[in-house]
């Protein structure tokens, strides 16, 4: 399924696809809502997570705080059917678009996307705002 890197022509204007995998086997992989176009996770992989992810449908990453593979959604029902992945120019970053099953939530915390949180800066300080509305699911009765 996927294919051994080629020449840097092919890789960027080639259609093998032949992901760069890093020194830990791992690629990163940005994870988008398909309709909307929101950032909603950001995780890695690896060679298994990726052609299980193809093979499914179904989003598949590599834990690496629990160095084994993780179904998204597996534990909370909130699992993203996968709509089409994409890589980059050099192949060293995934794109999956999804549709997030279940009730819309892709963040562990019960937001809908991970990245819920703007950075501010008043006076020099930062701070965050929280800018993702109410949890779709309280995490402490679901984990």
């Amino acid at each position: 399924m996927l294919k051994q890197r080629g020449s840097k022509a092919e890789i960027e204007t080639g259609s093998d696809f032949s992901p760069k995998f890093d020194g830990d086997g791992l690629i990163p992989a940005i994870t988008q809502h398909a309709k909307t176009g929101e950032i909603l996770m950001f995780a890695f992989m690896n060679a298994q997570s990726l052609a299980k992810t193809l093979n499914t449908g179904t989003a598949t990453y590599w834990s690496r705080s629990r160095g084994k593979l993780w179904v998204k959604g597996e534990t909370s029902g909130e699992t993203l059917k996968v709509i089409e992945v994409k890589t980059d120019c050099d192949q060293d970053v995934i794109l999956i678009r999804v549709e997030p099953q279940g009730r819309g939530a892709a963040c562990h915390t019960g937001k809908r996307s991970c990245f819920y949180r703007s950075v501010e800066m008043t006076d020099g300080e930062t701070s965050l705002k929280d800018t993702g509305g109410e949890p779709l699911f309280d995490p402490r009765k679901v984990y």
